[in-house]
């Protein structure tokens, strides 16, 4: 069942063919399509409608436009679908590192539409879930090394062993209802300060 508040907008120059991909998605329920034909507006539409899922229609692709719009992909952070009628294997790693969610070759018809949507912001969510884990495991990570520089320098400063520290680092930290590596954070900061 389609989402029906979904904000699609579709960027192709050729009529006829962004047309298709306009039947394809209201036939599948989605009445929220914006269609765009001048690629010079896209910036500013993308900011007006805040869509979405952005359908991308390129017949020809050149570098320069391709590489215009994976930075756009970067940049907007919103699943895309780029379609294009030829590719080499260099513009489709391009695609991927630019997070275009679906990079369709040569496989613009009306009823294909609805799947690569679905695969798009599917491919986008499983991709985001990823980011934010990897951002997680690297926060953690960052977590973790400050926590043991902190017991360090107190294991140093005040003769205590490792266990002792790290109990002193957690119980401050509930005591000031903080977390335990912004202690951390500061006891390594103030030791820095006061130097050697």
């Amino acid at each position: 069942m389609p989402i029906p508040d979904l904000s699609i907008l579709i960027i192709d120059e050729n009529r006829i063919r962004a047309s298709i991909i306009e039947d394809g998605l209201r036939e599948a329920g989605h009445a929220r399509v914006v269609v765009i034909h001048d690629v010079n507006e896209v910036g500013r539409t993308i900011a007006d409608t805040s869509p979405d899922v952005v359908f991308i229609d390129l017949e020809n692709p050149k570098r320069d436009t391709l590489e215009h719009f994976f930075s756009l992909s970067r940049a907007i952070q919103r699943p895309i679908a780029m379609f294009v009628d030829r590719s080499e294997s260099q513009m489709i790693e391009k695609a991927v590192e630019a997070g275009v969610s679906a990079y369709v070759v040569d496989g613009l018809k009306k009823e294909r539409v609805k799947p690569i949507l679905d695969m798009a912001i599917s491919r986008f969510n499983a991709f985001a879930k990823l980011t934010r884990e990897l951002e997680q495991a690297r926060s953690e990570l960052e977590d973790r090394k400050i926590i043991d520089q902190a017991k360090g320098i107190l294991m140093k400063t005040r003769g205590l062993a490792e266990a002792d520290a790290y109990a002193l680092l957690r119980s401050t930290a509930m005591n000031q209802n903080r977390r335990m590596a912004d202690i951390a954070q500061s006891l390594v900061t103030a030791a820095e300060l006061l130097g050697p």
